[in-house]
């Protein structure tokens, strides 16, 4: 695991948020960037980290793809022990696509901390991509011990509207769409709808949700 990223408002933040990455860029990557931004906005204070395989790129390990989600999970919870020592007040975990999966993940144990009060996952990948007569990923949001919102882009091909309109999620799970979304929730050109306004509207959507539990 790597040390955190810390993004942090100018005043006091009511709630702190560990983001871990997607299964292919970085904590530092342009989407990582703009959601900690808009948070920060929010007055959510942020802590991204990578893990290990993720971090090891950077020092010219290999680029394989990364291990099962499930095989991710002790990481996770190392970097969440790490941040309650060096945070007060409550906390939210989450991640974007494969790191909200494994922050829901470790949110259906039974040991996950008081101060944890939900679970935020940012594009959450319903299916594999495109591939919705697979099987679909739900046991990780439905076992969540904790409330779980979902910022999901209404294109997304990990699970686009039209596909979760047909299905029931559990009571705990909330789901806000981004408008024109893909899964890094940028719009096509021709919508009226932006990058930044998605990214800024699921912000805005987090730090209800915090305000909420």
């Amino acid at each position: 695991m790597s040390a955190f990223l810390w993004t942090r408002p100018d005043t006091p933040a009511h709630t702190s948020l560990l983001l871990a990455h997607g299964a292919g860029a970085p904590m530092d990557s342009t989407f990582m960037e703009k959601l900690a931004t808009a948070l920060v906005l929010q007055g959510v204070a942020v802590a991204r980290f990578e893990f290990s395989y993720m971090a090891g790129r950077r020092t010219g390990g290999s680029k394989r793809p990364p291990p099962r989600a499930d095989k991710l999970i002790s990481e996770f919870q190392t970097a969440l022990q790490t941040i309650l020592t060096e945070t007060e007040g409550p906390l939210l975990i989450g991640g974007k696509s494969m790191g909200g999966r494994v922050a829901a993940m470790l949110g259906g144990g039974g040991s996950l901390p008081g101060r944890v009060k939900g679970i935020c996952c940012y594009g959450y990948p319903f299916h594999p991509t495109g591939k919705p007569d697979a099987d679909w990923r739900m046991a990780p949001i439905e076992d969540a011990k904790r409330p779980v919102l979902i910022l999901q882009g209404e294109r997304d091909p990990f699970g686009n509207r039209a596909e979760l309109d047909e299905i029931k999620l559990p009571d705990h799970v909330s789901l806000s769409y981004l408008e024109d979304g893909n899964h890094d929730f940028g719009p096509r050109g021709r919508s009226p709808a932006t990058l930044d306004g998605n990214i800024a509207a699921a912000a805005k959507a987090t730090a209800n949700f915090a305000h909420r539990l």
